[in-house]
């Protein structure tokens, strides 16, 4: 296992890290620090509770402490100092299961700490929606359907899918950005009773794509623009969330069809040489549900 002898027991204390990067969240315009961002924000979930460590309310650390954590994972406290610090920055896949095992990270979380160890330097990626995209979003016919990239900007849609969310063809009416809509537009909180969650959402995809496209001017710029106008976006940013786009059900509060529950699919684009793949969003009636016709009708 990369990264040393088991914990030394040197008893190192915690130190507060820096929070060197963009608008003042942390590992954002500094490829060699995000990592230890990332495992410090999920660091500071785990209670020592959780992982059958004595707690008490004198702590001064939110969380595990540093050696806590480097114990949990049989990796030296040095070394896993230096990570946080961006100063180790090719840890091995071992280390990365051991500290994923220790923190308790899912899947999506877990590969995340390898794009963050693997990310490379190049331009940002542009984003072309294809002729034949946008025929087979108009082919769905009675499915709502858009298309976002990595920045969460929605980029291509079908009628009902501008219909569903609304302001689409009216740059002016809405933000075509979802995360700036999100955090930034008071009407979000209405149409969309489960904001929280869609705001954890948007935060933990901005978050793959940081460590995707370490080197993209535009998605730094989104970031510290909400950064500095949402006090929201910067507590959820520092729980260090991530989110992989998948499937699931969700609500939203339609001007004229009123409150709608919806299952939804994303499909993905596979990027091709020089661009960004894209995520295809497809909503319908959920299960067991009674085709209700307009924009949630399936």
């Amino acid at each position: 296992m990369d990264g040393g002898n088991l914990i030394d027991g040197t008893g190192r204390t915690e130190d507060v890290g820096g929070t060197g990067g963009i608008g003042g969240i942390d590992g954002i315009g500094d490829a060699r620090r995000a990592l230890g961002s990332f495992l410090r924000a999920r660091r500071g979930r785990v209670t020592p509770e959780q992982v059958g460590l004595p707690g008490g309310r004198r702590r001064r650390v939110r969380g595990l402490r540093r050696e806590e954590l480097a114990r949990l994972a049989g990796i030296s406290v040095d070394y896993y100092v230096r990570l946080e610090q961006g100063r180790a920055t090719r840890p091995s896949p071992e280390v990365l299961d051991a500290l994923a095992g220790a923190l308790g990270l899912d899947t999506a979380e877990r590969r995340h700490l390898d794009t963050l160890v693997g990310a490379g330097r190049g331009p940002a990626p542009r984003a072309r929606v294809s002729p034949l995209l946008r025929r087979i979003l108009d082919s769905m016919g009675r499915l709502p359907a858009f298309v976002t990239n990595h920045r969460t900007d929605v980029v291509a849609w079908n009628e009902l899918g501008a219909e569903l969310i609304g302001g689409l063809d009216d740059p002016g009416r809405r933000d075509r950005n979802q995360a700036r809509y999100l955090f930034l537009d008071p009407a979000s909180r209405t149409v969309f009773p489960d904001w929280e969650d869609r705001a954890a959402e948007a935060v933990g995809q901005l978050r793959v794509a940081t460590g995707r496209y370490p080197d993209d001017g535009e998605l730094a710029a989104l970031l510290a623009g909400l950064s500095a106008r949402s006090a929201d976006f910067r507590r959820i940013w520092a729980t260090g969330e991530v989110v992989m786009c998948a499937a699931g059900r969700k609500r939203l509060r339609h001007p004229t069809a009123g409150l709608l529950t919806l299952d939804y699919e994303t499909l993905h684009v596979p990027a091709a040489p020089g661009e960004t793949g894209l995520v295809v969003h497809v909503f319908g009636a959920y299960e067991g549900v009674r085709d209700a016709g307009g924009p949630a009708g399936t």
